[in-house]
């Protein structure tokens, strides 16, 4: 798979932006602030409906404007196929494929695949569970696109199950609301419907990551202890499914129910949620001790790079090479290191690279450039 051309209009810093691109290495040189990584930005947007550097659409949109448009020509196996974007804060957005119009934008994943690595990425192992849960999910998608309405079915449950939380418990009247409290068995079976489905893939996944993650950790940091990674649920351990089995939905759907019913006095008195995958953890570990906190700052680039090697080197074993994307990383990394990630670089159908100079980026990985100034991106 491979990107043959890049379009964005009035997407963040560009009102224009026009790249016609080829398998290989791909890499855009120039000061920092000029763009670069909003084109890198605009490329995972289509892969994943979402920004690694933004939780909301409204700050890809140029100042001043109403919109903005990203459109992408996917190459797969001597298959194109188009994609649009048209990205609109506070109405709904729009997709096109192939110049035709689809129902919904979260039609067009697995059109694109990509792996995004990038500075930001030392929150995987420094940051909250959050940004460790997005990153399951995101890699989620990528694999299976249908998770995509698995997920938003769920966040969608729960937030209306957290406003009857509220208006059943005390938190306001100071008294329990008899029919709020009636409905909630209605809502505790349809979140763990979703709920089950979702973590019963988060479990495949991680179960099948961890041994891609372990080796590439060995790989980047050879002299540094082993890593590894699990899934710690809020239901419980010993949940992972083993080698050969996969894990269950109605099983876990009957866990959960359970559990709801368990702490049901404690979210009435709270007002939320507490229980379900948005309560679980992706825990990073190094030898003995949990990477969040003990890792030093090397080992916690090598653990972030880890997850992303890992993310690829599984998607390319199930169904073919995603785009890798590299945004400013290897100025960020020792020789070791740059010399890993260049190796397994050099070896991608189509990685694009943007960098302050061309210094940063490793001679094996020199292939078509891209110049990056004062509002424009010319081929060099």
């Amino acid at each position: 798979m491979y990107l043959r051309h890049l379009q964005v209009t009035d997407f963040r810093s560009w009102p224009q932006a026009d790249l016609a691109l080829e398998p290989g290495p791909v890499v855009l040189v120039g000061q920092n602030g000029r763009g670069k990584t909003n084109l890198l930005e605009a490329i995972g947007y289509v892969a994943t409906l979402g920004s690694h550097r933004v939780a909301t659409d409204a700050p890809l949109v140029r100042h001043g404007c109403e919109r903005a448009l990203v459109r992408v020509a996917v190459v797969n196996e001597d298959r194109e196929m188009t994609v649009e974007l048209e990205i609109t804060p506070g109405r709904a957005n729009r997709a096109r494929v192939n110049r035709g119009a689809v129902g919904k934008p979260r039609d067009v994943l697995g059109i694109l695949r990509t792996v995004l690595f990038s500075p930001e990425d030392l929150a995987l192992v420094r940051g909250d569970p959050s940004e460790r849960r997005r990153f399951m999910d995101e890699l989620l998608v990528l694999r299976a696109p249908r998770y995509a309405g698995v997920r938003a079915d769920y966040e969608k449950v729960l937030k209306q199950r957290n406003a009857l939380l509220k208006t059943a418990g005390k938190r306001r009247t100071g008294r329990e609301d008899p029919y709020a409290l009636s409905t909630l068995d209605v809502w505790d079976d349809h979140l763990s419907v979703a709920g089950a489905q979702l973590l019963a893939a988060r479990l495949n996944l991680i179960a099948d990551l961890a041994p891609y993650a372990a080796d590439a950790y060995m790989g980047v940091a050879p002299d540094s202890r082993p890593a590894k990674i699990s899934y710690k649920s809020s239901l419980g351990e010993g949940l992972t499914p083993v080698e050969g089995e996969r894990a269950d939905p109605e099983q876990l759907r009957e866990l959960m129910l359970k559990a709801l019913a368990g702490t049901r006095r404690q979210e009435l008195e709270r007002g939320i949620s507490l229980v379900g995958p948005h309560r679980d953890e992706l825990e990073l570990v190094l030898g003995e001790a949990p990477a969040k906190g003990y890792a030093s700052h090397g080992e916690s680039w090598s653990f972030a790079l880890a997850l992303r090697l890992g993310s690829y080197e599984l998607l390319r074993a199930e169904a073919g090479e995603p785009v890798l994307l590299l945004d400013d990383v290897f100025a960020e990394l020792d020789r070791k290191r740059r010399a890993r990630l260049a190796e397994v670089a050099a070896g991608a159908e189509q990685v694009l690279i943007t960098a302050a100079v061309d210094e940063d980026v490793p001679a094996e990985l020199a292939g078509a450039k891209f110049t990056v100034a004062d509002g424009e991106v010319k081929r060099a």
